[in-house]
């Protein structure tokens, strides 16, 4: 392959992207980076720092010294965490940082699947597929609630319903980088769909997008 396969996947929390994007990676045989995850390692180290407020010379540093190959999924998952990240994620200094940190490892042979919010749209706007995964708000606040419980965490379906809307509204609303699906991408709905049926719909749209390109662009 001389140029990498780059698979974009956006969505809000809870549609089931991540699961998603892990699946098709393994499928394909590409690198996976979950975007979210370096807004949540960044916010880490803040906190870990003390850091009252947020601050986006430090965010910025931190951005900096961020090993993508080493963040702990489980340990970011903490809700703190995603609250924090949320927050600095309106930072466009901070964003300009990490984008180009995630354009690089997309830029990587053999390619790679990255999910989050702003991939087809500012990330890897030349991505050969861009997926946009959704789902309603109920539907994503039960499987949170799921999660969270699965965990062992004592929360209240209500309280993570309204906590989704905020966050689905912050992200929405901010003026750098919104969360919105690419014009060129295809849309899947999980809110009725197994994550198998899922999978497989995506399936079908990438290899579509990869052959159509490959005709246009014949080697």
């Amino acid at each position: 392959m001389s140029e990498p396969l780059i698979i974009a996947i956006d969505g809000p929390a809870a549609s089931g992207k991540g699961t998603l994007a892990r699946r098709l990676a393994a499928h394909y045989g590409l690198r996976h980076l979950d975007t979210g995850l370096t807004y949540r390692a960044v916010a880490a180290e803040l906190l870990a720092s003390g850091e009252d407020e947020p601050d986006v010379a430090a965010a910025v540093a931190a951005a900096s010294r961020l090993d993508l190959s080493t963040m702990e999924r489980d340990r970011l998952a903490a809700h703190d965490i995603g609250e924090a990240a949320s927050k600095i994620a309106v930072m466009g200094e901070l964003r300009r940082a990490l984008v180009e940190r995630q354009r690089q490892f997309a830029a990587e042979l053999p390619g790679a699947v990255l999910d989050g919010r702003d991939i087809g749209t500012v990330v890897c706007p030349d991505a050969a597929a861009k997926l946009f995964v959704t789902a309603k708000p109920e539907e994503r606040a039960r499987r949170r609630t799921d999660e969270l419980r699965g965990r062992g965490r004592d929360v209240d379906y209500e309280a993570v319903l309204e906590d989704l809307k905020r966050r689905d509204a912050r992200d929405m609303q901010r003026a750098d980088s919104p969360l919105r699906p690419a014009d060129d991408a295809h849309l899947i709905d999980t809110s009725a769909m197994t994550i198998e049926a899922a999978f497989r719909a995506a399936v079908a749209i990438i290899d579509r997008a990869v052959s159509a390109r490959s005709e246009a662009c014949p080697s």
